[in-house]
């Protein structure tokens, strides 16, 4: 299922936007749940500018039809000589680094993860340093581990990660740091909790669950969630996650005291999204969502996940703040998935 122009366009008006630069960017793992619609935003940002030709969407695969439209590049971010190639040939000056295996996918094929988390990350920083250029790479929550504090999970804490996924993550935040001290790069992350969209598919996540509980409850009418009904975890969503990246890639650099930074929306649990999926529904004269739990091996990555964020450094440096609460996000999952679920 492929996200239409129109939701696109949806969710770049959500976002509030500055004034265009003249950056040429290039975002790796453009075909990904957050990647279709930041190049979409970019270009609509730049238009004035001549934004097709400043925004590079990359990608493994061959073009997505998403992206017809678009300047595209079928890349393996390990590639670090193609890589240099398009930076050189489209004159870049900003890569947006979004190319990953996430958690689940991750843990199912860990070297796999490990060789494209880890040689992705080599790449991007070292063509970075070489060309002088910016650098907005996200980091996650599943960063942080079991000896973490799980309560308002501050920005700098105990970090040891158990999967594949959050080690190459907080690989990826300290090099990027050191990159930063050793070479002048530009390095700007936000720990992203789990993001909900509309507009694309689950990507392989542990918060995926948030997503496919809407696509159930219009389909059949019942959920069975992977994780158990009590697991608070902190979501986003997308727009905000879109208004957390701009904003900090346009930040002037002046105001910045931290290159990672936490970023967040609203923390809640199945058995509470669950709740106000149900509560929607019958307001809007269905019938109430059954909702069932059955754990897997995703439940014990989500155990050691925060269950909510302290984003104050961000809110303070670059004004970040999120605009969608729990009622906001179920609101709008569910006006724009219904009627593409029955084909309208």
């Amino acid at each position: 299922m492929r996200p239409a122009a129109t939701t696109i366009r949806r969710f770049s008006a959500a976002v509030a936007s500055p004034r265009p630069r003249s950056s040429r960017i290039l975002i790796t793992g453009a075909g990904g749940q957050i990647g279709v619609e930041l190049v979409h935003l970019f270009r609509e940002r730049l238009a004035p500018l001549g934004g097709a030709a400043l925004v590079l969407a990359t990608d493994v695969r061959p073009t997505p039809p998403e992206f017809a439209a678009c300047a595209y590049e079928t890349l393996d971010v390990t590639d670090q000589k193609r890589l240099k190639e398009l930076v050189d040939a489209h004159s870049i000056d900003t890569i947006v680094h979004l190319a990953s295996l996430l958690s689940a996918t991750g843990e199912k094929s860990p070297k796999l993860a490990m060789h494209v988390n880890r040689g992705g990350a080599e790449a991007v920083l070292n063509v970075a340093a070489e060309k002088g250029l910016k650098v907005f790479a996200p980091s996650t929550i599943a960063a942080f581990g079991p000896s973490t504090p799980r309560d308002l999970t501050p920005d700098h804490t105990v970090m040891r990660p158990t999967t594949m996924y959050g080690v190459t993550k907080v690989y990826l935040e300290l090099l990027g740091e050191y990159y930063e001290r050793k070479f002048g790069v530009d390095f700007r992350s936000v720990r992203y909790p789990g993001v909900l969209s509309h507009a694309a598919l689950p990507g392989g996540g542990t918060t995926d669950y948030a997503v496919e509980i809407f696509y159930d409850a219009l389909k059949t009418g019942a959920y069975t969630s992977f994780l158990s009904a009590d697991t608070a975890l902190p979501m986003m969503y997308m727009p905000d996650a879109l208004t957390a990246a701009v904003d900090l890639i346009d930040a002037p650099k002046e105001k910045l005291t931290q290159q990672v930074y936490n970023v967040t929306g609203v923390s809640f649990t199945p058995r509470e999204l669950g709740a106000a999926v149900s509560k929607a529904m019958v307001a809007a004269g269905k019938a109430p969502l059954k909702m069932g739990y059955k754990p897997d091996f995703r439940q014990a990555i989500a155990d050691t996940w925060p269950r909510s964020l302290d984003d104050s450094a961000a809110r303070k440096d670059w004004g970040w703040k999120h605009t969608f609460g729990t009622e906001e996000i179920v609101k709008d999952m569910l006006k724009n998935l219904e009627p593409r679920l029955r084909g309208k």
